[in-house]
């Protein structure tokens, strides 16, 4: 797998305020609406990024804590509505936790995930631990983690593997099983604030 893409300086900055946007509206209690970048704003290039359909993860910590975490894999709509609509859900309705409160809001840390797209995963001695976000399907379970996920847990690959399948609902080394399918992706990480 390639390294894939690149989120340019500008765009991350566009997606970055309007994340933020979207969490301090809803923490005014003011309806949320979605902005569309405009072709004023972006060479065509960026635009043409902003408006194609990718998935993209967003992420809140508090004091290095996970505080909130949603996303989508597939990229069914374009990435500009996507970080809007994962931004208010990773701070409002990850079922983990509770609404993000007001007072907590000065302490949250947002990190936005721009995705490539998956594909199979044909050598599991290629994951690149940093690298390479995964996706685990067996039977009717499914697991994903961000490639950044191992990094911060100290895992190696085969650990990376054992802690997908228990996300998945599955015992650990079930990605050992030649029907349990694994998909690798990249993304694109950085802080918004």
């Amino acid at each position: 797998m390639a390294r894939s893409f690149h989120v340019g300086e500008k765009t991350q900055k566009w997606l970055g305020a309007a994340a933020i946007r979207v969490i301090e509206t809803a923490l005014a209690n003011k309806p949320v609406e979605v902005f569309a970048p405009s072709a004023e704003e972006f060479d065509p290039e960026e635009l043409a990024i902003l408006m194609a359909n990718g998935g993209v993860f967003v992420t809140l910590k508090i004091n290095h804590n996970l505080r909130g975490c949603i996303g989508t894999i597939l990229p069914y709509e374009p990435l500009f509505q996507n970080v809007h609509r994962m931004a208010y859900s990773a701070a409002f309705k990850d079922p983990r936790f509770l609404p993000l409160t007001q007072a907590e809001w000065p302490n949250c840390n947002v990190e936005i995930s721009v995705l490539s797209d998956s594909s199979r995963c044909e050598d599991l001695n290629q994951i690149e631990i940093g690298r390479h976000g995964l996706i685990l399907r067996y039977q009717s379970h499914s697991g994903v983690f961000l490639p950044q996920v191992p990094v911060e847990q100290g895992w190696n690959r085969e650990q990376y593997l054992d802690h997908l399948c228990l996300k998945a609902g599955v015992v650990p080394g079930t990605w050992k099983k030649p029907e349990c399918q694994i998909d690798w992706y990249e993304a694109f990480v950085f802080n918004v604030r």
